[in-house]
């Protein structure tokens, strides 16, 4: 095994990898075959490749899907949309963009190359593209009109450092200021086939989405209405913030998420009320599902000394759970801390006795409490704990938990929800129910 290096020649350059292959660079001016690739990429771009993909980030939340992305990907594009300033982190983000467009477009293009020309006044590779043009008239102008990025209008591209006569790889010597470690990862991940460029493509411009100025203004509308909502009613109460909750859940895209955050939302309330006390609320999954992989036992978890000792699994839309409690008895096995578990059903569960029969096996076997609830029926049970300890009523819960559901929705407690879909759609339907409750 020898180290990844750079090795340049007079007209060509050879990535030389661990395992000692290489792959070659020639210069030149474009060969036909990246010609064909560019008019094929630059028309899907002139027909608004980008701004689609934007739309439907933003408004068909049900047809997009982050499951083909790993736990490690989703942190690492996270820590590259984190790291942008008012001074850096722009350009490699937008750039990023640029990239898994490219790739999503023609898989076979190489995301290396930014350069490719006809002239022989211009340094080239014959297999690269001009990806200055590229940003230029289709990627900076797009996320400029939806106020992604801040960025020049002249484009990204033209930031000295991302321009050198270099292929981008891991030994890429410029010196980039931002998330250049996350950013030099990524295109290895994309070139090695290990990341889905289009869901990667979509995750990106989902967390943009929910930090641009229209959702900005849209999240303080609707914190805005929630407070006129609590200050015409003298009352609120679990049982009607429960309905209306419940309406928004099934009004939404992806009503299984709103119901997992709904569901975190009121635990997330019990813990602001501090009815948590030798315990600690697990952070909202990233993901879309309980994961035994990732030590997952349900979509809201308590803990106590980061071992789980209580567990809720949101079942939308589903009546017989017989699978689900098979897999929540093998997850149980290497969980011995748990003296709580159940699944929350968005209608009626069927086969209650042959269900209510398996959970008394499970029970006994590992010496928990396991219910299967309806949502009501876990609401009321939430409320009722709470109120039995006599530290807080039930006016004091139901304002803490549509406040933490509304608070959550509009991204302002992403330390306990860090809700990675894009929320524009949710919010909208939200700030409606509020103002017209």
């Amino acid at each position: 095994m020898s180290e990844l290096h750079l090795r340049v020649f007079r007209d060509k350059s050879e990535l030389v990898l661990p395992d000692g292959t290489a792959q070659v660079f020639l210069e030149g001016g474009m060969s036909q075959s990246a010609r064909l690739k560019y008019q094929k990429i630059t028309k899907e771009l002139a027909n608004g490749y980008l701004e689609q993909k934007i739309l439907l980030c933003r408004d068909n939340l049900a047809d997009i899907d982050f499951s083909q992305l790993s736990h490690i990907h989703l942190n690492i594009f996270n820590r590259l949309v984190d790291s942008v300033t008012s001074e850096v982190g722009r350009a490699l983000v937008g750039l990023t963009i640029m990239q898994l467009c490219i790739k999503a477009i023609e898989p076979t293009q190489s995301i290396r190359l930014h350069k490719g020309s006809t002239s022989s006044k211009s340094f080239s590779w014959r297999d690269g593209i001009s990806m200055r043009s590229l940003d230029k008239q289709y990627i900076t102008p797009i996320l400029r009109r939806y106020d992604l990025l801040k960025l020049n209008a002249d484009g990204f591209m033209m930031t000295r450092s991302l321009a050198e006569n270099y292929p981008y790889s891991p030994v890429y010597k410029a010196n980039i200021r931002g998330a250049r470690l996350q950013w030099l990862s990524l295109v290895e991940g994309i070139e090695a086939n290990e990341i889905s460029p289009e869901a990667a493509l979509h995750y990106l411009l989902s967390q943009l989405l929910n930090r641009a100025k229209a959702f900005r203004d849209l999240a303080e509308q609707t914190i805005e209405s929630l407070h006129k909502f609590l200050q015409s009613r003298e009352k609120v109460n679990q049982e009607f913030l429960s309905e209306i909750i419940r309406r928004h859940i099934n009004e939404s895209d992806y009503a299984a998420r709103i119901m997992e955050i709904a569901m975190h939302s009121l635990m997330q309330a019990l813990e602001d009320c501090q009815l948590f006390p030798d315990g600690a609320l697990k952070p909202l999954s990233q993901m879309r599902s309980a994961n035994k992989k990732h030590g997952n036992i349900g979509d809201i978890e308590i803990l106590e000394a980061t071992q789980i000792i209580e567990a809720w699994d949101a079942k939308y839309g589903k009546a017989y759970l017989r699978d689900e409690l098979e897999e929540l008895a093998d997850k149980l096995e290497a969980h011995p801390t748990v003296a709580l578990a159940g699944f929350v059903t968005s209608v009626e569960p069927e086969r209650r006795d042959e269900l209510v029969s398996r959970c008394q096996e499970i029970e006994d076997d590992f010496d928990i409490v396991l219910e299967i609830l309806t949502f009501r029926e876990w609401i009321k049970k939430q409320f009722s704990r709470a109120m039995g300890g006599g530290t807080v009523t039930e006016q004091e819960l139901a304002i803490a938990w549509i406040a933490a559901y509304t608070q959550s929705l509009a991204q302002r407690r992403r330390n306990i929800a860090p809700i990675d879909e894009p929320c524009h759609q949710w919010l909208t339907t939200w700030k409606r129910i509020l103002e017209n409750s």
